[in-house]
């Protein structure tokens, strides 16, 4: 069975009863750590302040609206995948945290995710780790809706802050939901979005167009650009990510 790492606007059939058959009413009894207790939303994002950057809302009415894989689950294992986005840094600056608006098919209660900052990433190339981490994660709800799937901002602080020169970086959160005792793990998918538009972005020219890469063991890809012709998005679908950098100039 071929493993699908995508959300698209045009689906096959199968695909999107996959995500059909995937509702929030899917979460089991016994994660101990609860429901996640939601950040009120905003537009851009309030979970981005101070918002040094913000590409822009997913448009989910778009034909080449889509989200990428963006997971680690008992369902998605072996280190999931992960899609890492892009910003052109023109002065010193601090990052606190990064966040990134995410779709998912079941119940979404990650307690952490995962944070990774890279810089020279190339096709094929991981680059060099600038830094990885992981923390608590705040997540809002942003009110938007793809092929059934719900949308949610998740935020994780970047600790210590970092401090990055002038340069391109890219950068992924990754949810984490490997909880044995919490159901949603054994059927969930978590997307990222795209944004085609830079519709409420924060300095969105910042990101530059079609530099968004995917890592995955799971799934058979090293870095591989989005816009390769293997990951079946067209230029449009797989141009700029729907995330953000909460931080300052320093």
């Amino acid at each position: 069975m071929k493993k699908v790492f995508v959300a698209v606007a045009v689906l096959s059939l199968t695909t999107f009863a996959l995500a059909q058959k995937a509702a929030p009413s899917q979460h089991l009894r016994g994660n101990p750590n609860g429901k996640i207790k939601m950040a009120p939303p905003g537009t851009p994002p309030a979970l981005c302040s101070p918002c040094l950057f913000y590409g822009g809302d997913l448009v989910p009415s778009n034909l080449n609206a889509a989200g990428m894989s963006d997971e680690n689950t008992l369902l998605i294992s072996d280190g999931g995948g992960s899609t890492y986005g892009a910003v052109d840094i023109n002065k010193n600056v601090v990052i606190t945290g990064i966040l990134f608006n995410v779709q998912a098919s079941a119940a979404f209660d990650p307690q952490t995710a995962t944070y990774d900052i890279r810089s020279g990433v190339t096709d094929g190339n991981g680059g060099t780790d600038i830094a990885t981490g992981s923390g608590t994660v705040q997540v809002a709800t942003t009110g938007r809706n793809f092929l059934g799937l719900n949308e949610f901002t998740v935020e994780v602080p970047v600790t210590p802050p970092q401090v990055l020169a002038p340069g391109t970086y890219w950068f992924n959160v990754q949810p984490q939901c490997t909880n044995t005792l919490d159901g949603s793990c054994s059927v969930g998918r978590i997307f990222v979005s795209n944004t085609l538009d830079g519709v409420n972005n924060v300095a969105g020219t910042a990101q530059p167009a079609h530099q968004m890469y995917f890592n995955s063991a799971y799934f058979g890809f090293t870095y591989s650009n989005w816009c390769d012709s293997a990951l079946g998005f067209n230029s449009m679908q797989c141009g700029l990510l729907s995330f953000g950098l909460v931080g300052s100039a320093d």
